[in-house]
């Protein structure tokens, strides 16, 4: 593969097109000054953001009765996507496949507090979207699938879900470790060197070919994938994920560089295109 030299300075990471505090997912800053550290990595959270205390709730204290059954199957279609949404994912991934540990783990784009910050407005269009329509632009970007109704069951238990594990966080709100964590991108980025440690760290689970291995660990390229319209795709914000959370044998070993790298390596690879959806008249999936 060629060697490429590619300057990333000024590239700010906005994650996700949404104008609020998370990643990746459903999270973005809401525009305050990022500080960095010697070693090109901060996880101070944006100023404007009040940070509240969060630790994730026990499964055990999911309530009975139908409320309950809504939030364990948002729950379950968190684990495992293709298996209860099944009729809205296109590929082979699965929502805690980038949100760790059913969206409970810092810096990997943490889902409490997700529903407290919306509606919210977006960098993609220019709109004001509810929680809803950011879940189902995740189904068509990410699981490269179509947008499950938003007054359904699929959709409904998805938030139910959020809603639990959001309990206490007030609205405006975020918690440490929301989102990704924020790098300074080196000057150059080799993807010959990021084939390298693709090989050495990350083939064991992700497979040659970045097919990933079923209900283990997701495909990274190809047609199981997420798509080019994914966020992560992008380079900025794979790196983000992959220097906190990766390799999964000893995560946040690799350097920035070396998480840009082996980002840049992983991008490049052929993955489902993205095909944007005609405009409706009301929400995704309500026609």
């Amino acid at each position: 593969m060629a060697h490429t030299k590619r300057s990333f300075r000024g590239i700010a990471v906005g994650l996700a097109g949404v104008l609020i505090p998370v990643a990746f997912g459903l999270h973005q800053g809401l525009g305050a000054r990022v500080l960095t550290s010697r070693e090109g990595v901060s996880n101070d959270p944006p100023r404007a953001i009040p940070v509240v205390p969060w630790k994730p709730p026990d499964p055990a204290t999911i309530p009975p009765g139908k409320l309950g059954d809504s939030i364990r199957l948002g729950r379950n279609i968190i684990i495992n996507t293709p298996k209860y949404a099944a009729r809205y994912v296109g590929g082979k991934m699965k929502c805690s496949d980038c949100h760790l540990n059913e969206g409970t783990v810092a810096y990997s784009s943490p889902l409490a507090g997700v529903t407290t910050v919306f509606p919210a407005s977006t960098l993609r269009d220019n709109r004001v979207i509810t929680i809803e329509r950011r879940i189902q632009e995740c189904f068509l970007r990410s699981e490269n699938g179509t947008p499950p109704p938003a007054d359904g069951p699929v959709m409904v238990a998805m938030v139910a879900y959020m809603n639990w594990l959001s309990k206490g966080i007030p609205v405006g709100s975020t918690v440490k470790g929301r989102g990704l964590v924020r790098l300074t991108p080196p000057p150059h980025i080799d993807r010959t060197a990021g084939a390298k440690i693709y090989a050495e760290q990350c083939e064991v689970c992700h497979g040659a070919n970045g097919q990933g291995f079923a209900g283990m660990f997701p495909p990274l390229w190809g047609p199981g994938s997420f798509s080019d319209g994914a966020g992560m795709s992008h380079t900025v914000k794979m790196a983000a994920f992959v220097k906190v959370n990766m390799p999964k044998t000893k995560p946040g070993s690799l350097t920035v560089q070396q998480a840009y790298d082996v980002a840049a390596f992983v991008t490049a690879k052929p993955r489902p295109h993205f095909k944007s959806p005609a405009p409706a008249p009301g929400p995704i999936g309500r026609n």
